[in-house]
């Protein structure tokens, strides 16, 4: 077994050379625009493209978003935001959710970090269960880009500063899926799975 006291030396020096290297040129990579996201797949459908208001865009700072809602055949409805983001080498970096919903009124009544797998892969979502007054919603997010989806915030900070020094990259993208709890918390988080996995398999062409 390899001593802690190495690896920790190892992640260090991984995470020095990442850090001096965010302040670098930006690899460019070639994507599809957000907006071209297929309108209907696996039975959902588009109903509600909703721009952003520009002072939240201007908090939020990604380079391409969008921001809609779908819906399926038996009524279920999902909420998408993506926002992703050319750099975040210069200050633009990714905000968290958990920073947001509050904001907006809603509060966080649990909290996890579970594993829904898509295409025989791992897919590790974030998920809270929000309310405000009455109304309860469940929420998955990730992040997403550079090969990799990712729960950890920790985590992806880290793998940031790897891929800056690596790949010279540092691209990438939050991805929030909310669907409102009806019958059951059990039922909404059917629908989320159903629909991230769906989704997940779409993305590569937008979030390279």
């Amino acid at each position: 077994m390899i001593p802690r006291a190495i690896v920790l030396s190892v992640l260090i020096a991984v995470a020095g050379a990442g850090s001096a290297h965010l302040a670098g040129a930006e690899r460019p990579v070639s994507r599809e625009p957000l907006g071209t996201l297929p309108r209907a797949f696996d039975g959902w459908h588009l109903v509600r493209d909703v721009p952003l208001d520009p002072e939240i865009l201007g908090v939020l700072g990604a380079d391409d978003y969008i921001n809609r809602t779908y819906v399926r055949a038996d009524r279920a409805a999902v909420n998408l935001y993506i926002g992703y983001y050319m750099s975040q080498r210069q200050g633009d970096a990714i905000h968290s959710p958990q920073n947001c919903l509050p904001g907006a009124g809603w509060q966080p009544t649990s909290s996890s970090r579970i594993d829904i797998g898509a295409g025989g892969r791992a897919m590790p979502v974030n998920r809270y269960v929000i309310q405000k007054g009455l109304d309860r919603q469940v929420v998955y997010y990730w992040y997403q880009g550079r090969g990799r989806i990712i729960a950890n915030e920790y985590a992806n900070k880290f793998w940031l500063m790897v891929d800056a020094a690596r790949l010279q990259r540092t691209n990438g993208a939050l991805v929030r899926v909310i669907t409102p709890v009806g019958a059951s918390t059990e039922a909404a988080d059917i629908v989320a799975t159903a629909f991230s996995r769906a989704l997940t398999a779409r993305l590569g062409p937008f979030l390279p």
